[in-house]
């Protein structure tokens, strides 16, 4: 019973983010999100070229 009362107690001493804070978190993520997707996709589209031209020249 005590891990109950005891994570009560830990959500209410919680201080959770303003709804400003939450959005700009939020749009943080999307934009780290975005960045890592293009950065995967141009890694991902140089190695296939590399790969694809080596091939070619077998």
């Amino acid at each position: 019973m005590n891990f109950f009362k005891d994570t009560i107690q830990i959500l209410k001493d919680t201080t959770w983010p303003t709804k400003k804070q939450g959005r700009k978190d939020f749009v943080s993520v999307l934009e780290y999100t975005a960045f890592f997707v293009v950065v995967i996709y141009l890694f991902d589209l140089l190695l296939s070229k590399g790969v694809i031209g080596l091939i070619n020249l077998f």
